[in-house]
């Protein structure tokens, strides 16, 4: 009953945190806040709400609770701590997949040519990872094949950075891949939620699965959960539904590896028992990442992508180093 009970707590904090920051973030503005958001007209005050600040916020729950849940669920299938969700190419491919976009001045058509060719290139690289990888890969293999599409994805970006038709053209893309929630509408939300909520839905189909995995494959294979069947579902399920993230924000990094350990003291080691926490635990993050760039001084808006790395850099060098300080 006692670890219901911390359950339930844990719950009703990251319930409450997510009501308080998303309230935050609708109230927030770059240069006024409050609940008339600076303006003195109410159509004008809609008009910000619905078209800038909404799905603003929207976004920001989404893919932060995408990227908290998949890096829980990542680091549970491969048993590894350090595993988040840019690790099979799903992000490196959906930004090379809007660096296409980009490079052909296809964006200029329709804004929504971006997202879509970032959806595109995710789902190429899970493509190429499942033939790489094949049907039965071990997960050594699947890691391999993903940090080679990585490479390749990356090398590729960086071919078109290098011929792209107009400086203008390659800040564009670099300011793109840096990640932001800015300039984002509701169009954007009804893109991504089409691959979302299937990801969303094959991760937490994998998630007794995850918990049999800790006890070894031979004894998850007996007790009817097959550990490729696991594999292949938390994969397609990160690809889809990161890919779809990054086809809006950019590239978003160490949220998926953050919050997992944050969060392991408080509810257990278990995959299956930090699935749902990471994902509200995610959105809450990033969500206020993003309202602490709007209440920065005045000037060029710093991008989410920097903040989060300058937030997880850092965590990610004490996870590496703690085995050492605990050895010495």
């Amino acid at each position: 009953m006692s670890r219901q009970r911390s359950d339930a707590s844990v719950g009703a904090l990251l319930a409450a945190s997510l009501v308080l920051v998303a309230a935050l973030s609708i109230g927030i503005g770059r240069t006024s806040g409050g609940p008339s958001f600076g303006f003195g007209d109410p159509a004008i005050a809609q008009a910000v709400l619905v078209e800038i600040r909404l799905p603003r916020t929207l976004l920001g729950l989404l893919v932060g609770g995408t990227l908290g849940l998949c890096g829980a669920a990542l680091q549970g299938l491969l048993r590894n701590p350090l595993a988040e969700p840019g690790l099979l190419g799903a992000s490196s491919g959906a930004a090379f997949g809007a660096v296409l976009v980009f490079y052909f001045g296809l964006s200029a058509a329709d804004t929504l040519l971006l997202p879509a060719g970032a959806v595109a290139g995710s789902l190429a690289a899970l493509g190429a990872l499942y033939g790489l990888a094949g049907r039965t890969g071990s997960v050594v293999t699947i890691v391999l094949a993903g940090i080679a599409i990585n490479a390749l994805a990356a090398a590729l970006t960086s071919l078109a950075l290098n011929f792209a038709p107009s400086p203008y053209a390659a800040l564009e893309i670099l300011f793109w891949m840096l990640g932001s929630l800015a300039d984002r509408s509701l169009a954007h939300v009804w893109l991504t939620l089409p691959l979302m909520i299937p990801g969303w839905a094959l991760v937490a189909s994998a998630a007794r699965g995850l918990d049999a995995l800790t006890l070894g494959e031979e004894t998850a294979q007996s007790l009817g959960f097959p550990p490729q069947r696991t594999q292949w579902l938390v994969i397609g399920g990160t690809a889809l539904a990161v890919g779809a993230a990054v086809a809006v924000t950019g590239v978003v990094g160490f949220v998926g590896l953050v919050v997992p350990h944050l969060l392991r003291p408080w509810v257990g080691q278990h995959p299956r028992r930090l699935l749902a926490p990471s994902f509200v635990a995610g959105a809450v993050l990033t969500l206020a990442a993003d309202v602490a760039i709007r209440l920065m001084p005045p000037g060029p808006e710093l991008k989410l992508g920097v903040v989060t790395a300058l937030l997880g850099a850092p965590f990610f060098l004490h996870l590496i180093m703690r085995p050492r300080i605990v050895a010495g």
